[in-house]
């Protein structure tokens, strides 16, 4: 069984994401971890408090992490989710508690009790992974493998024209666990689009599914979808942590992926967030990025209609 700890900032997205995850009888999850990034940290770790009660299914034990970024003031994405980060539906109301161990060191105790079994799921900006490197980096050596959702891959940014949101929030953090020799998948934003969304039609399969988290994962979302209809006038719901945890769970939906040099801006204020990613195309000047070693797998391809029925599937079932 494989086992799994995840980083999120919960927003409505990541409250799909960790539905399927706790839903999934393919994977044991160890711990899920609070973050800032959509919506501040206590918002953050009531939303996946409730969300594990929603999802009737494993009851990991939650650990709550960083407030604030490394270096920077939080950017939050309320404007998005909502106020509460889950569609203002008055749906977050838990019952449940988190542990008192801070987040970062459970993650390491978790990886010295189970070293190389451990896959880290990043669903949110990678604060606490960065806080977990720099605290003890040779634990976290012992991790399986990073997936995370972040950057936007080979398209144009979400937050500014070059940069992702979970990236800009803490582009320092991004650096450190790219430069940090752990094996890591990055599922961009550009994977996310298109048909991988959930259009009209899957939401009404999921509200009528008399399933509460099938019903949640969409009543959640109000926000975003009437921000994706303020903004292109298209009845849709884009769930970006929900493809990564797709790609997590399904290999098979992953159509091509490539070792690439991913290099984190951080310096230049219009650039701050970009990840340059090179996926070894030959380029005019051979110096330069041509010349590093791959730091990540990037997704550039995702089926999306097998995503989506297996997001349907496991949603209802």
């Amino acid at each position: 069984m494989r086992k799994i700890i995840i980083d999120t900032d919960t927003g409505s997205d990541d409250a799909v994401a960790l539905i399927m995850a706790l839903k999934s009888t393919d994977v044991k999850v160890e711990a899920i971890t609070t973050v800032c990034g959509n919506v501040p940290l206590e918002l953050a770790t009531k939303n996946a408090l409730m969300t594990i009660e929603v999802a009737n299914a494993q009851k990991p034990p939650l650990y709550v992490g960083a407030a604030k970024p490394l270096m920077r003031d939080l950017v939050t994405a309320v404007n998005v989710h909502g106020e509460d980060g889950m569609g203002d539906c008055d749906l977050i109301h838990p019952t449940l508690l988190p542990e008192t161990k801070h987040a970062v060191d459970a993650i390491l105790e978790i990886i010295e009790n189970n070293p190389g079994e451990i896959e880290i799921v990043t669903i949110g900006p990678v604060t606490n992974i960065a806080l977990a490197i720099l605290k003890a980096p040779e634990t976290m050596k012992l991790v399986k493998h990073i997936y995370t959702m972040g950057t936007s891959g080979f398209g144009p940014g979400n937050t500014t024209p070059v940069a992702e949101f979970n990236v800009y929030v803490d582009a320092e953090a991004y650096r450190i666990m790219l430069c940090s020799g752990i094996p890591i998948t990055i599922i961009g934003f550009d994977v996310c689009l298109g048909e991988a969304a959930l259009n009209k039609a899957d939401m009404d399969v999921l509200l009528s599914s008399g399933k509460s988290e099938a019903e949640f994962s969409v009543r959640c979302n109000r926000s975003l979808l009437e921000y994706n209809i303020q903004r292109s006038n298209e009845h849709i719901v884009d769930l970006p942590d929900a493809v990564a945890m797709g790609v997590v769970l399904w290999d098979e939906i992953v159509v091509e992926d490539k070792l690439c040099y991913c290099y984190v801006c951080t310096i230049e204020a219009a650039a701050y967030g970009q990840v340059i990613i090179n996926d070894g195309s030959k380029l005019a000047i051979s110096d330069g990025f041509a010349g590093h070693i791959p730091n990540a797998k990037v997704c550039k391809t995702i089926n999306n209609q097998l995503f989506k029925e297996k997001l349907i599937s496991l949603l209802v079932q």
